[in-house]
């Protein structure tokens, strides 16, 4: 299960990075500006989750996820990640798999539009590039 710090802002999250080996997931109230959170797992190798959700339940991965997550890959990875989040196109709440040979969480403040004046420890996300004048 993927332990978050007590009273992290995490209310949205998205697909923030993806390139098909290292995944960046990011976490706030509001992911307009900035967001506060992040989860990265490296050398992803089973990904099914929608790019953008709200409120996860994350839980202990079930037998029969493990048992497709092992069929999938071939063996068992070292992290797997259940969650279940709401959907307005599924029925109930849809159920979410992530599993990578490692998973790190890292908190401060990212945010996703230019700034010269980033307060200590605050930066830039990596997408984030200076505007042409």
């Amino acid at each position: 299960m993927l332990d978050l710090p007590e009273g992290a802002s995490t209310w949205d999250w998205d697909i923030h990075d993806f390139d098909g080996s290292r995944l960046l997931l990011a976490a706030d109230n509001d992911l307009t500006y900035h967001h506060g959170l992040e989860v990265i797992f490296t050398d992803v190798a089973y990904l099914a989750c929608p790019t953008q959700f709200s409120d996860p339940q994350f839980r202990q991965p079930t037998l029969a996820e493990r048992t497709l997550v092992r069929r999938y890959v071939g063996e068992e990875p070292p992290v797997i990640v259940a969650f279940d989040v709401e959907s307005l196109e599924w029925e109930g709440l849809l159920p979410c798999l992530i599993a990578a040979e490692t998973a790190e969480v890292v908190m401060g403040l990212v945010y996703r539009y230019w700034r010269d004046d980033l307060a200590p420890g605050a930066r830039l996300s990596s997408h984030v590039r200076r505007p042409q004048v």
